[in-house]
């Protein structure tokens, strides 16, 4: 059933609303495809007869591109998921081992958080790194013609155009996070020997 409180803003979609509030059977011709959300809304306060017509030959391509552009965008968001991870598993297992360390009296903890910091620093650099890549492959395919959407995702071809890994391991977000961590252990075992 149609919602009275429901207002569209576009006249054209104000019209269409109108039309079937009245039972009309609407044939739509979409030169530009660029109604179809506002019409979805409008589609589904009624059941009526509604033919929709696209001039629009290239739709399929726009579609295989905005899938392919959604699923590097799904990789973007995994890698930089991956990342707020590894920076949270990296704090708590450091505090972990310092508080270890601060329990016993064995600066071998201390010697021991190191290693997880400078391995998850390395690792933090892997996703950048590779989140990199695919935002530039993701400018690539948004900057290709509709006959050229393959759907690959291999990154070599842009892999030049990114700095290389240890670059991008000691650039300043990275810097920053993991130097802050690197120097508070470094910190800690030298109050530690005073103490």
């Amino acid at each position: 059933m149609w919602s009275d409180s429901i207002v569209f803003l576009n006249p054209f979609i104000c019209d269409i609303a109108n039309l079937l509030k009245r039972g009309k059977q609407i044939s739509l011709i979409s030169r530009q495809g660029d109604c179809k959300g506002d019409l979805l809304v409008v589609l589904c306060g009624f059941i009526g007869n509604i033919i929709i017509h696209s001039n629009n030959i290239e739709d399929k391509y726009m579609t295989n591109k905005q899938a392919h552009l959604e699923m590097i965008q799904g990789i973007v968001n995994r890698l930089s998921q991956n990342s707020f991870l590894l920076k949270g598993w990296t704090v708590v297992l450091i505090s972990a081992l310092i508080a270890l360390a601060a329990k016993d009296t064995k600066l071998l903890y201390v010697y021991l958080a190191y290693f997880p910091s400078i391995a998850f620093w390395g690792l933090d650099g892997y996703f950048l790194y590779q989140e990199r890549l695919f935002r530039k492959l993701y400018d690539r395919v948004r900057n290709l013609s509709d006959d050229e959407i393959d759907f690959s995702m291999n990154t070599s071809v842009i892999k030049d155009d990114v700095s290389p890994w240890l670059c991008v391991t000691f650039s300043i977000t990275l810097i920053v996070f993991h130097g802050v961590i690197l120097s508070s252990i470094i910190l800690i075992m030298l109050l530690s020997n005073l103490i």
